[in-house]
């Protein structure tokens, strides 16, 4: 049987939010069988949970942002897309903050954080969620589909007018049955346009944006003195944001993703049109470890 995974032991860490500016605390506590992914606002009296779930987002500005009543938790995209990657079904995420720390602006510190408190299988079922017709998005020229395919490939293309985006820099294909996440997807970070930090900061978002956590662009060129991580750096991130808004459905996907200058909101709604489409998807699970698809051999390497 493939199980079900969650993490050996508490872990915790401290940062910066992205939007806010604010010191957040975070912990995450490994969580029962059939938890799922929890964030719990324990700075509130009494403090909030709120599911992981498609259906809580409520802001999709910049950011993913998950809401229960009064309270929010914004920012959860990284920490999403590391649980994906690393096969993580159960967790208890406690943040004491409206956001999740934005750490170096990519997935990587989220992926060690999880790695040294230790990954275990847990006695129940991992439960996949397999595409079987085809769903599409659009929102004028952007589109966002999801098509079947016998493991999880992620298709993307982006589209900015600017000119450290060359055509080598707009596209890229990930398929997990050749591509490792921890390798070749989750230290892309996010990036931004000098232009766009007056407007952003006005709005209450960006406040604590820097070059430590953000790769930032002037008219014409990258300004961190570190230049790019991979050549195709900003597409990547891209697919990493996709990976943790795709994985508030609940599940791992089988299936395809392709997308064109698609962003949170776009992914959301991607989400809850399959959501509302019960015959375009349906619950698996597998038997034998060797019946899983080969997108998700890694997640067995993770914890040998």
């Amino acid at each position: 049987m493939h199980r079900q995974r969650t993490l050996r032991t508490a872990t915790r860490t401290t940062g910066v939010g992205l939007h806010t500016g604010a010191r957040v605390d975070l912990a995450l506590r490994p969580a029962p069988p059939d938890a799922g992914i929890v964030f719990h606002r324990t700075d509130l009296d009494p403090p909030v949970a709120i599911p992981a779930s498609a259906g809580h987002v409520g802001d999709t500005r910049l950011s993913s942002t998950l809401k229960e009543g009064g309270a929010s938790v914004s920012t959860v995209e990284h920490l999403m897309s590391a649980l994906a990657g690393l096969g993580i079904d159960n967790l208890h995420v406690d943040v004491a903050g409206p956001e999740i720390p934005i750490m170096d602006g990519s997935a990587g510190p989220f992926v060690f954080l999880l790695q040294g408190a230790g990954i275990v299988e847990q006695d129940a079922p991992k439960r996949f969620l397999r595409i079987v017709a085809p769903v599409e998005v659009r929102d004028g020229d952007k589109w966002a589909r999801f098509e079947p395919h016998d493991g999880f490939r992620l298709d993307f293309t982006i589209d900015f007018p600017h000119p450290v985006f060359g055509s080598e820099n707009r596209h890229v294909v990930i398929d997990f049955a050749e591509h490792s996440y921890v390798k070749e997807v989750s230290r892309a970070r996010t990036f931004g346009f000098m232009q766009d930090v007056e407007a952003m900061r006005a709005a209450g978002l960006g406040l604590g944006g820097s070059l430590q956590n953000a790769i930032v662009l002037d008219e014409v060129r990258v300004l961190n003195s570190e230049g790019l991580r991979y050549d195709n750096e900003f597409v990547r991130h891209k697919v990493l944001d996709a990976i943790g808004d795709l994985y508030l459905l609940g599940h791992p996907l089988i299936g395809q993703y392709t997308a064109y200058k698609s962003g949170h909101a776009l992914n959301n709604a991607l989400a809850l049109a399959l959501l509302s489409r019960p015959e375009a998807a349906r619950l698996v699970t597998f038997e034998a470890a060797d019946d899983v698809p080969s997108a998700f051999y890694d997640w067995r390497i993770a914890t040998a």
